[in-house]
């Protein structure tokens, strides 16, 4: 089995979830397209990069990214830093022909995610970014139900993505709230998983129509660099910081097929946890998901008799999309982890097949205009067109 060392940049939530999946992948997907072996490991410090190599199962660990983009064992760069890190390393990464996935959104601003999309069309190597919602089995099912015409063609999209961990102004100023590291709130942290689900599903945005607010100005400054997304909670008397970035987002979309739909992302939904859901209208039927219930998904036929039509559910399992090899019988439980799992076996399915693979560069790059004219259109109140139709 081909081998394939890995370099993983960022030592937080993600990377446990990345190194999960490297080690497991081929454990479900037998055999597995390559082996991934968990070579080196980076962190601000000496002290937590030791630690995550050692807990993560790496090889080296080293406080210097560039010295994994420089080594020429390393086969996979893999991005799972801050939005502000994103576009030096996967350019010199790509400079260097290394095999890249980062983490969501590609990049702070489309200049950046331009000159990523760039880089890697330059140099050849294989991208992806790392929107693993839309590998959930019965995400994938969704798509299988409309590509085959199940549902008719497409009428609408109905997409939300809330949450509430900082609904609670004592959630400290993590760099998730500062525009110079993550670009924008909300927009950029979650609104982007709905986007990429839209786009997969009914297909491109052409224009969009988006209100834009922020309700909590200003957060307790954190006194360590971690990102605990909520879970720690200051008193009054800390200083605070300034919020520069959104903390909600609504806004109306018009594809390019003819389809509308409306999205809403926001962090400050209390009684939210993690409620990605979608719902699709078409002319045969209807469609509806929401990822806390993951192994569902919510079906209507409008074939289905007049005493009998409604929604159902179908829970996934061995019979649909990737569930071969995951659990033997529908559900059992897909979690996050899988969702991860499933990503990685695509991506290095990709590589050693020398084909591409989706969502890319150039997806990213295609969500970053779209939440430009997301960002455009809160300001002017007017329909924005997102250009996307001009990436060649």
């Amino acid at each position: 089995m081909k081998k394939l060392n890995i370099g993983l940049i960022g030592a937080g939530f993600m990377a446990k979830a990345h190194s999960m999946a490297y080690a497991t992948m081929p454990m479900f997907f037998h055999p597995a397209p390559a082996e991934a072996v968990r070579r080196t490991i980076c962190d601000v410090t000496i002290e937590s990069a030791k630690e995550a190599a050692e807990r993560y199962g790496f090889e080296k660990y080293t406080t210097d990214w560039r010295d994994i983009v420089n080594d020429p064992e390393i086969d996979v760069i893999d991005i799972a830093t801050p939005n502000d890190s994103h576009a030096e390393i996967a350019i010199a990464a790509a400079k260097a022909g290394k095999q890249i996935i980062s983490e969501k959104p590609l990049a702070r601003t489309t200049s950046e995610a331009k000159e990523m999309y760039d880089a890697v069309i330059s140099s050849g190597v294989i991208h992806m970014v790392a929107f693993n919602y839309r590998r959930t089995p019965a995400v994938a099912l969704a798509k299988k139900y409309i590509s085959e015409g199940s549902i008719g063609k497409v009428l609408n999209f109905r997409g939300t993505y809330l949450q509430d961990w900082s609904a609670d102004p004592n959630s400290p100023l993590s760099w998730r709230f500062k525009k110079d590291i993550a670009g924008s709130g909300a927009l950029g942290d979650i609104a982007t998983h709905s986007i990429d689900m839209a786009r997969y599903l009914v297909g491109e945005i052409a224009e969009v129509s988006a209100l834009s607010q922020t309700y909590i100005p200003e957060r307790p400054i954190q006194s360590s660099g971690s990102d605990k997304l909520g879970t720690v909670k200051s008193n009054d008397n800390v200083p605070k910081g300034k919020v520069d970035v959104d903390d909600e987002n609504l806004f109306l979309v018009k594809f390019e097929n003819g389809a509308v739909g409306s999205i809403e992302a926001t962090r400050n939904a209390w009684g939210r946890n993690n409620f990605l859901t979608f719902e699709i209208h078409g002319t045969l039927g209807s469609i509806y998901f929401d990822y806390e219930k993951r192994d569902e998904l919510q079906v209507c036929f409008a074939k289905d008799g007049d005493d009998r039509r409604g929604f159902k559910t179908v829970f996934t399992g061995p019979n649909h999309p990737y569930g071969e090899s995951l659990w033997p019988i529908p559900a059992l439980g897909i979690g996050y982890g899988e969702t991860k799992i499933i990503e990685t076996y695509d991506f290095f399915k990709a590589i050693v097949d020398k084909t591409e693979v989706s969502p890319n560069f150039e997806d990213g790059y295609k969500i970053a205009l779209i939440c430009d004219a997301i960002a455009e259109s809160s300001k002017t109140g007017l329909w924005t067109k997102t250009n996307c139709n001009n990436v060649k």
